[in-house]
């Protein structure tokens, strides 16, 4: 795999954009493309160190170099997620919270919004994601609708072939969708857990 494809496969797994991604490197949309494309296969390497900033990787990874044994970072930060209704989900790498050897997580979102207080899940804290595309009826889960993502407890209905993503807080009605609906809904991640605001 060329380090431009390899650029293409993180970026499409983490769900940043080119424009994201450009920004995050200082270059134009147009030319990440042409990355990840090889058309550009000569990529220097002051971009790829921000190109592996921005995915929350060390740049070994995407030149396809064997990594030597060292202490982990951490899980990184790689957005916001709404807590309400959803929102385009662009995500921003801000850092990293601490590693958690007892916690099978990939990365972690900051929530924004009240509608899963019942969960104890408040705006401001981190909440540690488990990179999957499936989770067991009445769990938590990152979830995409079309581009926008949400937090939400996802209700399965097979019978009547529904999705059901459920708010923890009453003020809030769950978003429904059925039948055909249902294949605008993907699964991001499981929450294995949550660290109180993060300012």
């Amino acid at each position: 795999m060329t380090v431009g494809e390899t650029i293409r496969q993180y970026r499409k797994q983490q769900r940043v954009t080119l424009q994201a991604l450009g920004e995050a490197v200082g270059v134009s949309k147009q030319t990440v493309q042409r990355y990840e494309s090889g058309v550009i296969a000569q990529i220097p390497y002051d971009k790829i160190e921000a190109i592996a900033a921005r995915l929350g990787l060390p740049p070994s990874r995407l030149l396809g170099w064997s990594e030597p044994p060292r202490p982990a970072r951490g899980l990184p930060i790689l957005g916001r997620i709404s807590c309400g209704e959803p929102v385009y989900a662009e995500e921003s790498y801000d850092g990293y919270v601490p590693p958690s050897e007892e916690l099978s997580a990939d990365f972690c979102l900051i929530a924004r919004g009240d509608s899963m207080i019942g969960a104890r899940i408040c705006d401001g804290d981190a909440v540690l994601i488990h990179r999957q595309d499936r989770v067991e009826d009445g769990e938590i889960a990152a979830v995409a609708v079309d581009d926008e993502a949400t937090l939400k407890r996802v209700f399965y209905d097979q019978k009547d072939q529904k999705i059901i993503l459920s708010p923890e807080n009453s003020k809030y009605a769950p978003f429904v969708f059925v039948g055909d609906e249902a294949s605008r809904v993907r699964i991001l991640g499981r929450a294995v857990a949550f660290i109180s605001r993060m300012d």
